[in-house]
This record gives structure tokens, sequence and C-alpha cells, in this order.
């Protein structure tokens, strides 16, 4: 995280887990911003931390160097754009529009194009890093877009970056490399719930099982992260269910559209549908450990309540 002040004026659209911890890196940087959120207890909880809260993108973009939208989605960030009382109309010309959603390449490259030609840039910069690197400004962002967009959006990402991959000039490739990420994290958390819950079927100590494997080959980064929110029985979500659903589900329509093969990654989307259509789509994407137990007639930690 940058620790020298900046100035200027910022707007975060979407103040979840991970845009509130971004929208106050850009507050301890310096910068003067503004937030919208559906939830409304969210933007008071801003506007207690010193920012401004405004009622929607237009309002909290007017006049802004850079917007950051922090949406679920394609569909969302087009709504921030171009829906009613989107930020596209009051984004001072030559700001630039920070989009961190995970989506479909092609969709990426179709917003910035429709931005750019209004006078104002498009940098396609999904991150990873989760909800306390956010908080921290320490965020790992997977970025493309044009020399100018970079160059607009550099103050902003060195309040909220541990970690920036430049990784072109054309919108849609930051996408791209998130989705080969996403493809691999669902692929670790099912393949995690699944051994976990292997392990159970054994009856093994599960907190030695975490210990041994996570000082083993077989360990993942999911793996050490996810599974002691099985152990806790602590299913809130850190990442829901329903995100890998749609990621998952974006992964496969790239590749169907490129005739290739994603058997791996199809078969823990599986999981994934059978966790969300069970009821625990917005819980934590542990919850696939769940789904395994109850397949198999294992016995889990006791769910909080």
């Amino acid at each position: 995280m940058s620790t020298t002040p900046q100035t200027g004026r910022a707007a975060v659209i979407g103040l979840g887990s991970m845009g509130a911890g971004m929208a106050g890196s850009l507050l301890k940087a310096g910068f003067s911003v503004a937030a919208c959120d559906v939830n409304r207890e969210a933007v008071a909880r801003f506007e207690a931390a010193g920012g401004r809260g405004a009622a929607t993108p237009a309002e909290a973009a007017e006049g802004a160097d850079v917007v950051v939208c922090v949406v679920v989605n394609a569909a969302q960030t087009e709504a921030v754009l171009f829906g009613p009382a989107g930020a596209a109309e009051t984004m001072r010309p030559g700001a630039v529009f920070v989009s961190s959603a995970t989506m479909d390449p092609a969709i990426a490259r179709r917003l910035a194009a429709r931005l750019e030609e209004t006078g104002r840039l498009y940098l396609d910069a999904p991150m990873s890093g989760g909800a306390a690197r956010a908080a921290e400004g320490a965020l790992t962002f997977l970025a493309s877009g044009s020399e100018a967009a970079f160059a607009a959006a550099r103050p902003a990402l060195d309040a909220m970056a541990g970690k920036l991959y430049e990784l072109g000039d054309v919108a849609g490739q930051g996408a791209a490399f998130k989705m080969i990420n996403q493809l691999l994290a669902g692929v670790h958390i099912a393949a995690a719930s699944e051994a976990m819950c292997f392990a159970a079927k054994q009856g093994l100590d599960l907190a030695k099982v975490y210990d041994v494997i996570t000082a083993s080959a077989g360990n993942s980064w999911m793996f050490e992260n996810r599974m002691p929110h099985v152990l806790d029985g602590d299913y809130s979500p850190k990442s829901a269910v329903d995100i890998f659903v749609k990621d998952l589900g974006i992964v496969q329509d790239m590749a169907r559209a490129e005739r290739y093969p994603v058997p791996v990654a199809a078969a823990a989307l599986q999981m994934f549908l059978a966790a969300s259509g069970a009821g625990m789509g917005r819980d934590d994407d542990a919850s696939v450990a769940r789904v395994y137990a109850q397949l198999s007639g294992t016995t889990l930690p006791a769910a909080k309540a």
C-alpha cells in the first residue's frame, strides 16, 4: 500500500467485503471518496469512516478522476456505467473507470469501447486477495488497458494494490487472466472439500489432517484458506458459493466457444451448483464440503447457526 498522500476525487461503486476495503484504502491515501451501494447500511458505515455516501453511481462519480467499480458481474457493471443514473454520464472527460468485476473478456472489450467513445478511459482490472487484503491496500490487480488508462488509474491503484500486473494494452486481457485464476480457485476449493470429507469418512482427526496437508505436497492456497471454515463449522460468506457458480459458468462458456475441453472445471461447477441448489448459494464457498457430507453420509463439525 502506498503511504504517500494522494489528491484527487475517487468514486467506489459497490461496498461489499472487497469494495468497502478498497474505498477505505483510498480514503487512507488522501483521496476524496464518494461511494454508493444498494445496501444503505454499507453506505452508512462508509460515511462513519469519513467518506461521502451517494444514492446512485452518477452521483458518486460526479466530477471523479477515477471510478472503481466493485460489483458482481458484467451485467451489473454495464448498469453502473450506462443504466439509469449511470456513472458514464457524470465522470469528468478523461477520467478512468476501473472495472474489477469478473467477466467474459469479450464483454470487457465491448464495455471499454463503448465508454471510450464518450471520451473516458476504461481499465480492465479484476483483483484477487480477499477482504483482509482489500482493507490493507494489498490486493493483486490483473489489469489491462491503454497507457492513458493506466496513467490515470495509477494513484488509486497504488493505494489499493500490493501487486499490480500490467497484462496488455487492450481491455479483456486482465479478464482472461482472472478467469484462469478462477478456474484453478474453483477446482481447488472443490478438491479440498472432497479431500476433507474423504478424510472424515475414514474417521480421521480433521484438525490433524489440516496440519499434515498444509505441511505436505498436497496443500493448496485454497485448502489452507478454506478448510478452517469447515473445521470451525463457520459458513458465513467470505466468498459465496454463487460467485463460483458464476465464474466457473463463464469458464464453461469461454471454453465452449473455443472448443476447448475443461472437464475438471466442469466437475467442480457441478459441486457448486449442487451447493447452490441445496440453499447454500449465499454461504461461504467452503459449503461444497457440506454437499460431499450430505451425499456420503459423512459427519463434519456442526455448522454454526
